[in-house]
């Protein structure tokens, strides 16, 4: 199995706390980067999916923090999908320091929006074969 898709992110010092830590929100915000990113690098944008008159919604997110961030660590955030059956699919990401310690999980359900009926569409993975040029990023 080939690596999940990741990017590379250096935390700012006006992301942390008073403790010095990465805030808490951030870590999403990272997570979010890394979907959009992933996204982009298989050939889908935000007008690309408006222009098929659907969105991704998150449905629900956990993180689970295993080690601090600190201003100026850099961290490999990964993105990998996760496909089952029905509306909703699985997003696994690991925010990763240079050194290999794994700082946070994030866990997450996701799926994909009709914009007409606001309604959660049916195979979501099929729309991510269609819109992409490079399924395989999403392991399709």
């Amino acid at each position: 199995m080939s690596e999940p898709f990741s990017v590379r992110i250096t935390v700012r010092g006006y992301e942390t706390d008073v403790q010095g830590h990465l805030n808490q929100s951030v870590y999403l915000n990272y997570a979010e980067h890394a979907r959009w990113s992933l996204l982009q690098a298989a050939g889908i944008s935000q007008t690309g999916l408006i222009s098929q008159g659907i969105g991704p919604v998150a449905l629900e997110t956990t993180i689970r923090y295993r080690r601090e961030l600190l201003a100026g660590d850099e961290v490999d955030v990964s993105c990998a999908f996760v496909w089952g059956e029905g509306k909703t699919f699985r997003i696994e990401q690991t925010i990763t320091k240079a050194d290999g310690t794994v700082a946070a999980e994030v866990t997450g359900v996701g799926g994909l929006l009709d914009l007409t009926e606001r309604r959660l569409v049916a195979n979501p993975q099929d729309y991510f074969k269609e819109l992409a040029t490079d399924p395989g990023a999403f392991g399709l």
